[in-house]
C-alpha cells in the first residue's frame, strides 16, 4: 500500500512539474484596425517571435475591440491591457515630444524617416515613454497620409479649402490643415465609417495602408495622393508586465517588437507598389498632387511647431541624410 501512495505521489509530483514547466502566460495586445492590416501583421510577428520563446502567448484584439487608441494607451498604465500597437497622434497625450514626427512635409520620403527612426533623434525618442508610465518596444510605421473625399478632386491647396474632413486628435496636424482651408474635424476612428455613409464628414486622411484594409473605397470616390504626413507607429507594452520580468524576457520583448516593427514596414513598403491599383480596381479616382504647393501652403505653420517642439530638432530631422 505504501508503495502504491509513493507511486502517486510521485506521479502527482511529476505531472504538476511538467504542468509548471509549460505554463503560459498570456499577454493582451490592442490595436485599432483589422487583423489584414499593417498593425494586424505587426501582431502577428509579435506573436510569432514570443512563441519561439515556448513561454508567452499573445490574445490580440483588433478592430478597437478594448476601446479607442487613447483608453488603449491609459490601459497600459494602468495594467489592464499588457500590449498595444498605436499611431503618434495617440502618444501625443501622452508624450507630447512625439508630435514633432507629425509635422506635414518633415520627412522626404519612407527612407528618410527610417533612418530617424532607427537613429538617435527616434532612439532617445522611446526613452521618454516610461516618464509617463508606459514603455516603448520599437518604432512601428503606417506609411504616409493621404487624403480621400466624397467631393472632388483635389490636385492643390485650393481645391481642399472648405473639405469637411476628419483627423486624429492631433493639434499638429489639423493646424497645417486649416492653414490650406481644410475643415479639420477630430473624430475617433470607430465613427469615422458612419460619418462618412451618413455624409457628416466630406473625407478622411490615412495611409494607404489604412485605406485599403480599412475598405475605404467603398466609402470614398476620391484619393488624392498629398503625402502630407509621415505616420509612425509604436509597439507598447505596460510597466506593470514589464517591470516584473527578468533582463532576458524584457530583451525578448523588445526584439519581438523589432519583429513587429519591421512586418509592419514590409506591409507599407508592399501596399505602397499595390495600394494605388486596388483602389482603382475598386472605383476610386485616384490622382497626383501639386506636392510643393501644398508643402508651401502649410510652411506659415512652421514657427509654431519651431516654438512647440524646438527649431534645431525640427531641422535636424529635416536635413537628415
Amino acid at each position: 500500500m505504501k508503495n502504491r501512495l509513493l507511486a502517486a505521489g510521485l506521479m502527482l509530483g511529476l505531472g504538476l512539474a511538467a504542468g509548471a514547466a509549460t505554463a503560459q502566460t498570456s499577454l493582451k495586445l490592442a490595436y485599432a484596425l483589422s487583423t489584414s492590416s499593417h498593425y494586424g501583421a505587426g501582431a502577428k510577428a509579435f506573436a510569432s517571435a514570443l512563441e519561439k520563446d515556448g513561454n508567452y502567448t499573445i490574445e490580440a484584439f483588433p478592430n478597437s475591440a478594448l476601446g479607442g487608441e487613447r483608453e488603449v494607451i491609459e490601459g497600459l498604465q494602468l495594467g489592464t491591457i499588457d500590449l498595444a500597437i498605436v499611431s503618434t497622434g495617440a502618444t501625443l497625450n501622452f508624450v507630447p515630444k512625439t508630435g514633432v514626427f507629425d509635422i506635414p512635409f518633415l520627412f522626404r520620403d519612407l527612407q528618410h524617416a527610417r533612418h530617424v527612426l532607427d537613429g538617435k533623434i527616434g532612439q532617445d525618442m522611446l526613452a521618454e515613454f516610461p516618464k509617463r508610465g508606459i514603455v516603448a518596444l520599437a518604432w512601428g510605421e503606417q506609411g504616409f497620409r493621404h487624403l480621400t473625399n466624397n467631393v472632388r478632386p483635389v490636385t492643390t491647396p485650393a481645391d481642399a479649402k472648405g473639405l469637411k474632413i476628419r483627423t486624429t486628435e492631433n493639434p499638429i496636424h489639423i493646424a497645417a490643415f486649416r492653414e490650406i482651408g481644410i475643415l479639420a474635424t477630430p473624430m475617433a476612428w470607430p465613427e469615422v465609417a458612419t460619418a462618412l455613409q451618413q455624409g457628416t464628414i466630406d473625407g478622411q486622411e490615412n495611409p494607404l495602408s489604412v485605406i485599403v484594409s480599412a475598405k475605404l473605397p467603398q466609402l470614398q470616390k476620391y484619393l488624392s495622393l498629398t503625402a502630407h504626413v509621415y505616420g509612425p507607429a509604436l509597439v507598447l507594452m505596460s510597466p506593470a508586465v514589464y517591470d516584473g520580468l527578468s533582463d532576458q524576457d524584457k530583451q525578448l520583448m523588445k526584439d519581438a517588437g523589432v519583429t513587429a516593427a519591421q512586418a509592419m514596414r514590409d506591409y507599407v513598403d508592399d501596399i505602397e507598389k499595390t495600394g494605388v491599383d486596388a483602389v482603382k480596381a475598386e472605383g476610386m479616382q485616384v490622382n497626383t498632387v501639386d506636392h510643393a504647393a501644398f508643402a508651401k501652403a502649410v510652411e506659415p505653420v512652421y514657427p509654431q511647431y519651431y516654438k512647440q517642439f524646438g527649431q534645431e530638432l525640427v531641422e535636424a530631422i529635416r536635413q537628415a541624410q
